[in-house]
């Protein structure tokens, strides 16, 4: 459903990006430390609530999103987000030994849960860089964060390695959006984002081979 945003960010390869419509006035910040009390109060809570709460909240930003109200999305995916911190800081409270947070939280959950906890974070994060991509001035840095954080639990998630190629591109390291957009294209081989996006990232490769060359 969020293809359209790496679409969007493809698009807008040759000039500057402009959305379709000027962004939304700014969210409240309030809607990301709204949800501060529900983190403190995770104690209270039981995993499978907390999870539901994520998903209902990932929901919420899908539809914003569907909406083109992109900085209300991107509220909605970090107050999901928040909601699965809430959920480590109660798994990690409970007697676990000498075991790590980390290792104890996912002690505390079933195989179904940790399989839910994992999808919620992948499709925020990718979700959180599709928004990004619509903003009249992108935050590529941040583009490039979310979609790594994908690409640790997923690997070989086309839309993340594409809006990694992407965002590497616009922060002028070409040779790591070369080769995150070769990962793409090896998954997708006739997405023709990916192929116009290769062509300007190996342009701008020879371009700086040829100012070294003349340098010299």
């Amino acid at each position: 459903p969020l293809a359209g945003a790496a679409r969007g960010a493809g698009r807008g390869a040759g000039a500057p990006h402009v959305p379709a419509s000027p962004p939304p006035p700014r969210q409240r910040r309030a809607s990301a430390g709204g949800a501060q009390p529900r983190a403190a109060a995770a104690g209270s809570a039981e995993p499978g609530e907390l999870i539901g709460r994520a998903l209902d909240f990932k929901s919420e930003g899908a539809q914003c999103y569907k909406d083109k109200k992109f900085r209300e999305a991107i509220g909605k995916y970090h107050r999901a987000l928040l909601e699965l911190k809430a959920l480590l800081l109660l798994l990690s409270q409970e007697p676990a030994g000498q075991r790590p947070p980390a290792a104890a939280a996912a002690a505390g959950l079933s195989e179904e849960q940790r399989q839910a906890v994992e999808a919620i974070e992948v499709d925020c994060y990718n979700s959180l860089a599709a928004c990004l991509l619509q903003a009249e001035l992108v935050n590529y840095e941040r583009v490039k964060e979310y979609c790594l954080k994908v690409l640790q639990k997923e690997g070989e998630n086309f839309k993340a390695l594409y809006r990694s190629g992407v965002a590497f591109y616009h922060l002028g390291d070409f040779n790591k959006a070369l080769y995150y957009l070769k990962e793409a294209r090896s998954r997708q081989p006739t997405d023709t984002n990916v192929i116009r996006y290769i062509q300007l990232t190996e342009m701008k490769l020879s371009r700086c081979s040829q100012r070294e060359k003349e340098a010299l």
